[in-house]
């Protein structure tokens, strides 16, 4: 069955997990939108995976994009190459988010720039009308992630998440085959991430490079001195503008596992784990072992950034265990266990970012919220920001299972927010 109504009846048995007004649709930016009228497309942060996203848009059916933002001059160039051979126009370069906004013509607004950039350029996307797809994790703090819904709800734009795997046809029917009780009643589930990563070193403060305009690379952050280990990449380290590996990619397994539990969020969470393998800059853990309760019902998450081994000699996985078997999800499809760990079925795809697209334009021109909508992104991010905090303290966490929110502790409630340069706290106007 790869039949268009096959797809559409796994997208709509799938989200019935919602619970905001799920039959609610968001109305495209133009009513008579159709599928012959061009969506028009800006790209924040092009040094690397947005230049994918750049190109990825642009190889869609009636989609431009018309524009790129970096604050890095040389990535300029790197993001107008995308697409160069897939339209006839060539992006126009900006540095200043605000600027590009600006634009009328824009449609859409595409975010691929540092985690402490995703919130704040997604609220103000929408507060100039444009939808937006951000990338994982998105939003920065809790707090941010609750702002970012509440945007997109106040000025009716469509705005996803960059957690593809919810688009995958072959995932979904995975999804499915859960929900439908093929394993029984599904109490545990357990995800990962493994890489070898090296070590950051230990970074000096230099002069800033000519190419780099770092007052809006902080942007929204509280200033902090240029250290010469910390752009491109290392950023994700510190949590003054990252969120650790958690955030990084655990964001996408426990989106998955989420999704597969039905579970919006947790009423306890633990987290353990540290800095282990080096003695660099590195500020989050390397080495992480959180747990996320959920009344009845548990999720964990083990994150190793310096060694390539995971689980069933994988990189990235989800396990869901039933009380009638256990489904082993990755990238490109699953495989079901019975309860004496023998394979009764496996089935295998392919799947990319082009089916992600797809969902979101589609949502934009007839209506609807897309398979990642913001809410399930917030709802997905949040577990990771919570594991931190949990990290952060020391200590494990109660939490609201109506909202996430931390229970009874002053100083983690704390971390639900962070402090803003003057100017630049997300508003929604």
């Amino acid at each position: 069955m790869s039949s268009p109504s096959r797809r559409f009846f796994l997208k709509s048995t799938v989200a019935t997990g919602a619970t905001l007004t799920a039959t609610a649709s968001v109305a495209p930016k133009t009513a008579s939108a159709s599928a012959n009228e061009t969506l028009v497309v800006g790209v924040m942060g092009v040094n690397g995976r947005g230049s994918s996203l750049a190109r990825g848009f642009a190889q869609q059916d009636n989609c431009e994009v018309s524009a790129v933002c970096d604050v890095d001059s040389r990535a300029i160039a790197k993001g107008q190459a995308a697409v160069e051979g897939l339209q006839k126009r060539v992006p126009n370069a900006f540095s200043d988010i605000r600027k590009m906004l600006e634009d009328e013509s824009l449609d859409i607004l595409v975010v691929a720039a540092p985690n402490h950039w995703h919130a704040p350029a997604t609220i103000l996307g929408c507060n100039h009308n444009k939808h937006v797809y951000v990338e994982k994790p998105c939003s920065h703090t809790p707090w941010e992630g609750e702002m970012a819904v509440k945007a997109s709800r106040h000025h009716n734009r469509v705005v996803t998440m960059g957690s593809q795997r919810r688009s995958r046809e072959i995932l979904q029917e995975g999804i499915q085959r859960i929900h439908d009780g093929e394993i029984g009643d599904v109490l545990y589930s357990r995800c990962w991430y493994s890489n070898r990563r090296g070590s950051i070193g230990k970074g000096k403060n230099v002069e800033l490079p000519e190419w780099l305009d770092y007052e809006l690379w902080q942007g929204p952050c509280t200033e902090q001195p240029f250290k010469d280990n910390l752009v491109h990449y290392n950023w994700h380290w510190h949590w003054h503008w990252g969120n650790g590996e958690l955030g990084n990619n655990g964001v996408h397994a426990l989106d998955v596992a989420r999704w597969g539990m039905q579970v919006d969020y947790p009423t306890r969470v633990v987290s353990g784990g540290g800095r282990y393998r080096f003695d660099d800059d590195q500020e989050t853990a390397d080495t992480h072992l959180v747990s996320f309760e959920f009344g009845d019902r548990m999720m964990m998450w083990e994150g190793l950034s310096w060694s390539p081994h995971g689980l069933y000699e994988s990189g990235f996985g989800v396990t869901f265990h039933g009380t009638n078997g256990m489904l082993h999800m990755f990238d490109t499809g699953f495989r079901i266990y019975d309860m004496q760990r023998k394979v009764v079925d496996e089935v295998t795809g392919s799947g990319g970012d082009s089916e992600h697209f797809n969902d979101f334009l589609g949502c934009i021109r007839e209506g609807g919220r897309p398979t990642a909508d913001i809410e399930e992104g917030h709802k997905s991010t949040l577990l990771c920001h919570l594991g931190n905090i949990a990290q952060q303290t020391g200590r494990s966490l109660d939490t609201d299972p109506t909202n996430g929110h931390i229970l009874d502790d002053a100083e983690a409630s704390k971390l639900w927010t962070k402090d803003y340069r003057e100017g630049w706290t997300p508003t929604i106007s």
